[in-house]
Protein backbone atom coordinates (compact mmCIF):
# COMPACT_ATOMS: atom_id res chain seq x y z
CA UNK A 1 0.00 0.00 0.00
CA UNK A 2 1.52 3.36 -1.07
CA UNK A 3 0.94 6.42 1.12
CA UNK A 4 2.69 9.59 -0.04
CA UNK A 5 2.30 13.21 -1.21
CA UNK A 6 4.09 15.43 1.31
CA UNK A 7 2.42 14.32 4.53
CA UNK A 8 3.75 16.11 7.63
CA UNK A 9 2.89 14.83 11.10
CA UNK A 10 3.96 16.12 14.52
CA UNK A 11 3.43 14.30 17.82
CA UNK A 12 1.20 11.60 16.35
CA UNK A 13 0.64 8.35 18.27
CA UNK A 14 1.26 5.18 16.22
CA UNK A 15 1.91 2.98 19.26
CA UNK A 16 0.77 -0.62 18.63
CA UNK A 17 -0.31 0.29 15.07
CA UNK A 18 -0.43 -2.59 12.58
CA UNK A 19 0.80 -1.20 9.26
CA UNK A 20 2.83 -3.87 7.45
CA UNK A 21 3.83 -3.62 3.81
CA UNK A 22 3.24 0.09 3.33
CA UNK A 23 5.20 2.47 1.08
CA UNK A 24 5.73 5.97 2.48
CA UNK A 25 7.18 8.62 0.18
CA UNK A 26 8.23 12.19 1.03
CA UNK A 27 6.58 12.03 4.44
CA UNK A 28 7.77 13.91 7.52
CA UNK A 29 7.33 12.73 11.12
CA UNK A 30 8.43 14.75 14.15
CA UNK A 31 8.18 13.56 17.78
CA UNK A 32 5.94 10.66 16.75
CA UNK A 33 5.51 7.48 18.80
CA UNK A 34 5.86 4.18 16.91
CA UNK A 35 6.32 2.07 20.06
CA UNK A 36 5.57 -1.63 19.42
CA UNK A 37 4.11 -0.85 15.98
CA UNK A 38 4.11 -3.54 13.29
CA UNK A 39 5.94 -1.92 10.36
CA UNK A 40 7.27 -5.07 8.73
CA UNK A 41 8.24 -4.69 5.07
CA UNK A 42 7.73 -0.91 5.27
CA UNK A 43 9.31 0.94 2.32
CA UNK A 44 10.28 4.60 2.78
CA UNK A 45 11.60 6.94 0.08
CA UNK A 46 12.72 10.49 0.84
CA UNK A 47 11.09 10.51 4.27
CA UNK A 48 12.24 12.31 7.43
CA UNK A 49 11.80 11.05 11.00
CA UNK A 50 12.91 13.46 13.73
CA UNK A 51 13.03 12.45 17.43
CA UNK A 52 10.66 9.53 16.79
CA UNK A 53 10.42 6.56 19.15
CA UNK A 54 10.75 3.10 17.60
CA UNK A 55 10.97 1.18 20.90
CA UNK A 56 10.12 -2.51 20.31
CA UNK A 57 8.91 -1.64 16.79
CA UNK A 58 9.04 -4.41 14.18
CA UNK A 59 10.86 -3.04 11.13
CA UNK A 60 11.91 -6.43 9.86
CA UNK A 61 12.52 -6.62 6.09
CA UNK A 62 11.90 -2.87 5.74
CA UNK A 63 13.65 -0.87 3.01
CA UNK A 64 14.70 2.78 3.29
CA UNK A 65 15.99 4.93 0.43
CA UNK A 66 17.21 8.53 0.94
CA UNK A 67 15.37 8.63 4.30
CA UNK A 68 16.61 10.46 7.41
CA UNK A 69 16.19 9.18 10.98
CA UNK A 70 17.43 12.09 13.10
CA UNK A 71 17.82 11.68 16.87
CA UNK A 72 15.43 8.73 16.85
CA UNK A 73 15.25 6.02 19.50
CA UNK A 74 15.63 2.37 18.47
CA UNK A 75 15.27 0.36 21.69
CA UNK A 76 14.86 -3.42 21.27
CA UNK A 77 13.75 -2.68 17.71
CA UNK A 78 13.60 -5.56 15.22
CA UNK A 79 15.60 -4.66 12.11
CA UNK A 80 16.22 -8.13 10.73
CA UNK A 81 16.85 -8.06 6.97
CA UNK A 82 16.23 -4.30 6.84
CA UNK A 83 18.16 -2.21 4.32
CA UNK A 84 19.20 1.46 4.39
CA UNK A 85 20.54 3.14 1.25
CA UNK A 86 21.70 6.78 1.04
CA UNK A 87 20.13 7.36 4.47
CA UNK A 88 21.04 9.41 7.53
CA UNK A 89 20.84 8.00 11.05
CA UNK A 90 22.42 11.10 12.56
CA UNK A 91 22.19 11.24 16.34
CA UNK A 92 19.97 8.17 16.63
CA UNK A 93 20.37 5.73 19.51
CA UNK A 94 20.33 1.93 19.08
CA UNK A 95 19.92 -0.19 22.24
CA UNK A 96 19.58 -4.00 22.32
CA UNK A 97 18.24 -4.09 18.76
CA UNK A 98 18.03 -7.14 16.50
CA UNK A 99 20.36 -5.90 13.77
CA UNK A 100 21.55 -8.92 11.83
CA UNK A 101 21.35 -9.54 8.98
CA UNK A 102 21.08 -5.91 7.87
CA UNK A 103 22.35 -3.89 4.91
CA UNK A 104 23.78 -0.37 5.02
CA UNK A 105 24.82 1.43 1.82
CA UNK A 106 26.13 5.01 1.86
CA UNK A 107 24.71 5.74 5.33
CA UNK A 108 25.65 8.62 7.62
CA UNK A 109 25.92 7.46 11.25
CA UNK A 110 27.34 10.76 12.58
CA UNK A 111 26.73 11.17 16.34
CA UNK A 112 24.67 7.96 16.45
CA UNK A 113 25.14 5.43 19.26
CA UNK A 114 25.74 1.72 18.69
CA UNK A 115 27.25 0.98 22.11
CA UNK A 116 27.48 -2.81 22.65
CA UNK A 117 25.72 -3.40 19.31
CA UNK A 118 26.24 -6.73 17.45
CA UNK A 119 27.71 -5.51 14.15
CA UNK A 120 30.13 -8.36 13.57
CA UNK A 121 30.71 -9.53 10.03
CA UNK A 122 28.75 -6.70 8.39
CA UNK A 123 29.90 -4.83 5.28
CA UNK A 124 30.28 -1.21 6.42
CA UNK A 125 32.90 -0.12 3.91
CA UNK A 126 32.88 3.62 3.18
CA UNK A 127 30.22 4.48 5.76
CA UNK A 128 30.42 7.69 7.81
CA UNK A 129 30.86 7.11 11.56
CA UNK A 130 32.01 10.58 12.62
CA UNK A 131 31.80 10.89 16.43
CA UNK A 132 29.68 7.74 16.56
CA UNK A 133 29.56 5.89 19.86
CA UNK A 134 30.88 2.39 19.14
CA UNK A 135 31.97 1.64 22.71
CA UNK A 136 31.96 -2.13 23.38
CA UNK A 137 30.37 -2.74 19.97
CA UNK A 138 31.07 -6.11 18.40
CA UNK A 139 32.78 -5.30 15.10
CA UNK A 140 34.74 -8.52 14.72
CA UNK A 141 35.48 -9.41 11.08
CA UNK A 142 33.51 -6.34 9.96
CA UNK A 143 34.49 -4.60 6.72
CA UNK A 144 35.23 -1.00 7.73
CA UNK A 145 37.61 -0.28 4.86
CA UNK A 146 37.54 3.36 3.73
CA UNK A 147 35.03 4.20 6.50
CA UNK A 148 35.15 7.60 8.20
CA UNK A 149 35.73 6.91 11.89
CA UNK A 150 37.14 10.30 12.86
CA UNK A 151 36.14 11.07 16.44
CA UNK A 152 34.36 7.74 16.90
CA UNK A 153 34.28 6.39 20.45
CA UNK A 154 35.97 2.99 20.33
CA UNK A 155 36.46 2.18 24.02
CA UNK A 156 36.62 -1.63 24.29
CA UNK A 157 35.17 -2.00 20.79
CA UNK A 158 35.84 -5.49 19.45
CA UNK A 159 37.71 -5.00 16.17
CA UNK A 160 39.46 -8.34 16.02
CA UNK A 161 39.78 -9.40 12.38
CA UNK A 162 38.11 -6.21 11.10
CA UNK A 163 39.26 -4.64 7.82
CA UNK A 164 40.30 -1.05 8.56
CA UNK A 165 42.42 -0.46 5.47
CA UNK A 166 41.93 3.00 4.04
CA UNK A 167 39.67 4.04 6.93
CA UNK A 168 40.02 7.51 8.44
CA UNK A 169 40.49 6.81 12.13
CA UNK A 170 42.12 8.51 15.09
CA UNK A 171 45.14 6.51 16.25
CA UNK A 172 44.30 7.33 19.88
CA UNK A 173 40.85 5.86 19.30
CA UNK A 174 42.39 2.63 18.08
CA UNK A 175 44.42 2.43 21.28
CA UNK A 176 41.16 1.97 23.20
CA UNK A 177 39.87 -0.86 20.98
CA UNK A 178 40.62 -4.58 20.81
CA UNK A 179 42.55 -4.99 17.56
CA UNK A 180 44.07 -8.47 17.43
CA UNK A 181 44.16 -9.61 13.82
CA UNK A 182 42.68 -6.41 12.39
CA UNK A 183 43.83 -5.42 8.90
CA UNK A 184 45.42 -1.96 8.62
CA UNK A 185 47.54 -0.18 6.01
CA UNK A 186 51.05 1.24 6.33
CA UNK A 187 49.94 4.80 7.09
CA UNK A 188 47.66 3.59 9.87
CA UNK A 189 50.44 1.43 11.30
CA UNK A 190 52.79 4.42 11.45
CA UNK A 191 50.16 6.63 13.09
CA UNK A 192 49.32 3.87 15.58
CA UNK A 193 52.99 3.43 16.44
CA UNK A 194 53.38 7.19 16.94
CA UNK A 195 50.36 7.19 19.27
CA UNK A 196 52.29 4.76 21.46
CA UNK A 197 55.35 7.02 21.41
CA UNK A 198 57.33 4.84 19.02
CA UNK A 199 59.68 6.31 16.43
CA UNK A 200 59.50 4.81 12.95
CA UNK A 201 62.64 5.30 10.87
Amino acid sequence: MRVDNLVEEVGEDYADAVLPGQHWEKRSYTDCDFTEADLRELVTTGCTFTRCDFTRTDLGESKHQATAFRQCTFDRTVLTRASFSSCSLMGSNFVDCVLRPITFTEVDFTLASFAKAPLHGLKLSGQRFRETNLSEADLRNTDLSKADLIGARLLDAKLEGADLRGAAVDANGLRQAKLAGALIDIEQAIAFAAAYGLVVS
